[in-house]
C-alpha cells in the first residue's frame, strides 16, 4: 500500500526561508532509515507557490495562473512516498516524522493512500493505464 505524507507549507516556507540545519540532519536519519527498511519510494521539498502556477479548467478554456497563492493552510511545502503492508506500518512511520516546523512547534502532516488501479472497476481505461506501469516499472 503507498501513502504520501504530506508535509503542509507555512508563512516561512511560502516566503522561502530554508529549514535549520538540524531539521535537515532529522529528515536525513529517516529518510535514511526508510530506505534501509525498503519502504521509501520518493520525498522532496517544494519550492514556494511564487515559483509555481495552477491551471484553471473552465468548460475547454485552460488558463494559467501564475503563483503565489494565498491561504498557506492549504499548501504543501514537501512530500514523502512509502509503500508499506498496511495502514498501520504507515502510522507507525508516520509517527516518526521529524516535526516539519521544528523542535516544539505545533503542526500536522498529512498521510493519505493512494488509489490503486485494483480499486477501479474494470475497463479500457484502465488497461491503458496497466500497460502504463508495466512500461515504467
Amino acid at each position: 500500500m503507498r501513502f504520501m505524507i504530506i508535509v503542509k507549507a507555512s508563512a516561512d516556507s511560502e516566503a522561502g526561508c530554508m529549514p535549520p540545519q538540524q531539521l535537515f540532519v532529522e529528515m536525513a536519519a529517516y529518510h535514511e532509515a526508510l530506505q534501509n527498511a525498503g519502504v521509501l519510494v520518493d520525498a522532496s521539498g517544494l519550492k514556494p507557490t511564487s515559483q509555481g502556477f495552477r491551471v484553471r479548467y473552465e468548460g475547454d478554456q485552460r488558463t494559467v495562473i501564475d503563483g503565489p497563492f494565498t491561504e498557506t493552510k492549504e499548501l504543501i511545502a514537501g512530500y514523502t512516498i512509502i509503500d508499506v503492508k498496511s495502514r498501520d506500518e504507515a502510522v507507525e512511520w508516520a509517527r516518526k516524522f521529524p516535526n516539519p516546523q521544528g523542535p516544539g512547534k505545533t503542526t500536522y502532516i498529512e498521510v493519505r493512500p493512494f488509489f490503486e488501479l485494483d480499486d477501479f472497476e474494470p475497463g479500457e481505461g484502465i488497461d491503458r493505464f496497466r500497460e502504463l506501469e508495466a512500461r515504467t516499472r
